[in-house]
Order: structure tokens, then sequence, then C-alpha cells
């Protein structure tokens, strides 16, 4: 693939800078503040002892995610789905997005029954803000996990995460693979796509649309690669946050 300097001097290979502030929230159990360069997205994961009433008696756990985007987050104001009273269609899917993407690497049996909610909150978007909330999702739930563990509502053996998860954008943009997509390249891309990558290098969702041309097998295989590879730099940063 041939390299290109991009409006803010990437490569076509190269992410945004990214940085992870871990215990961002003084309350949480879990807590990231994440950026993939101009987004930014609090993570907030709040561990309750229990779990929803259909799930009593299983000796099971559950994870499940809120997705929202703050007024200002964009360049206009948008209001508050809560004032206007209904959860618009987006807000759902990334949600469920979310949720599912952190499920994929809990062992539900060994978080015994107790149940993490992860909120995600869009402080500012410049396109990726569903890839960095799960991308720093996995963060809080890691900590929310340990203050369980601290608390004794899970025991000391116990290993409730059976893997890490991290996701990435990709896009062909006038022509060119290119990977975490900002916004001024998000809204002109021939082809769009989201990707959630376990540490282990397997994925859990791909969720790719032809805007403008179809897309060959050639073009999906490259785009899956600037992905892969994404996701193991961001998988780093995950660590190196956590201490690992």
């Amino acid at each position: 693939m041939t390299d290109t300097v991009r409006v803010d001097g990437r490569t076509n290979d190269q992410l945004r800078p990214v940085t992870i502030e871990r215990g961002w929230s003084d309350q949480a159990e879990g807590s990231a503040l994440i950026s993939f360069g101009r987004t930014k997205v609090l993570c907030t994961a709040s561990f309750t002892n229990g779990v929803p009433r259909w799930m009593a008696g299983k000796g099971k756990g559950w994870v499940t995610a809120e997705y929202s985007m703050l007024p200002r987050s964009t360049n206009s104001r948008m209001d508050r789905e809560s004032v206007k009273g209904r959860i618009g269609g987006r807000t759902h899917e990334i949600s469920r997005l979310v949720g599912r993407s952190l499920r994929a690497v809990v062992d539900m049996k060994a978080l015994g029954e107790n149940t993490i909610v992860i909120d995600c909150d869009v402080l500012q978007a410049d396109g990726g803000t569903r890839t960095a909330a799960i991308t720093g999702a996995y963060v809080a739930l890691s900590d929310a996990l340990e203050w369980g563990r601290d608390k004794k509502f899970l025991s000391q053996k116990a290993q409730p995460l059976t893997d890490s998860v991290a996701a990435i954008s990709v896009g062909i943009v006038g022509g060119k693979p290119m990977l975490d997509l900002a916004y001024t390249e998000d809204s002109r891309a021939e082809t769009d796509m989201n990707v959630v990558v376990t540490g282990r290098g397997l994925f859990v969702e791909v969720q790719g649309t032809a805007e403008a041309a179809p897309f060959d097998r050639k073009e999906l295989n490259s785009l899956l690669d600037l992905a892969l590879a994404g996701t193991i730099t961001l998988t780093e940063f995950q660590n190196t946050s956590l201490g690992r």
C-alpha cells in the first residue's frame, strides 16, 4: 500500500494520537477518559452486587453499556435525547455494540451475580466515537472488576476477563485504505468500516458499508489488515494504562 500524507499529516496506516487517562472519575468504580485525536469519550463503569431480576439465581453476572453524546460534542448544539423524550436509533445501536464487545471478553459465570454498567459519554466528536468508546470502556471495566474483587464481591481466584478488546475505524478515502478516520475523512469515505478485535486478534464485530462504490475482496482484506494492526497498538495503550 502506498502511503499518502493526510490532512493532519498522518500516513494511511497511522493512528491519531491516543491517550487514556485511567481513573478520571473519583466516583465510579472504574473510569477512563480516552482520546483518539480530537475525539474524547469519558467511560465510567458502575459495579453493583446483584443482577437484574430475570437473571437472579442463575449464578451468572451481566455487563451492559449506554452511549450518549453531549449537546456540544459536535460543531452545532444537539438537543439532549432525554429532553426529546426518546432515544435515537444510532444511540441504541452503539450502546448495544459497546455492550456486545465487552461481553465477548467476559466470563459471566466467573463474574458471579454482579452487574457492571458502562456509560460512554462523548465529550467531543471528530470521528470514531464508537471505537474510542469500546477501547476506553475496556479499561474502565477492568478497574471495576478489580474494585469488586477488593470489596470481596468477586473471589480472589475469579478470572472474569477472558481477553481484552479494542476497536478502530478504517475506510477507503480517495481510493486509498486508511486507518482511524477523522470526521473530514469519514464524511467523504467511499467505504466506512468499524472493526472490534480481541487482544488475541479475533474479530468480535465488523461493520462495513460501501457509501459510494462497492468494495472488492482485496480492499476488504486491506482494511481488515489495517484494523488488526491498529487494534494491536490500541491493546498496547490499554495495557500500559492498566500497568500490565
